[in-house]
């Protein structure tokens, strides 16, 4: 699986309800679950972005279905990195010669 880091900020929709976004998180770990994927780590966060997650995916095609699922509910924009594990960053870092 392919690990990816999700910045969330709320949109005007989204804060006005933040008391419902639990239940939104339980519902895209549920719909993530069914593409396949994993959320591994969820974040509040302060600063630039409202939230982090971190989710597993089988490929990057499954990480846009899921962050374009998502913000199509209208409560959140997301940023999708792909993230490589230390192993493939030394590995990538020591072919550059």
């Amino acid at each position: 699986m392919t690990t990816y880091i999700i910045l969330l900020n709320w949109t005007d929709q989204g804060i006005k309800s933040v008391k419902e976004s639990p239940k939104r998180l339980e519902a895209a770990k549920a719909v993530l679950s069914q593409m396949g994927g994993t959320l591994r780590a969820f974040y509040l966060t302060m600063g630039a972005h409202d939230m982090v997650a971190v989710a597993e995916a089988p490929d990057d095609a499954v990480a846009a279905r899921f962050a374009l699922t998502i913000g199509m509910g209208g409560n959140v924009r997301t940023q999708v990195m792909k993230a490589f594990p230390e192993a493939a960053y030394i590995e990538i870092i020591s072919s550059l010669g």
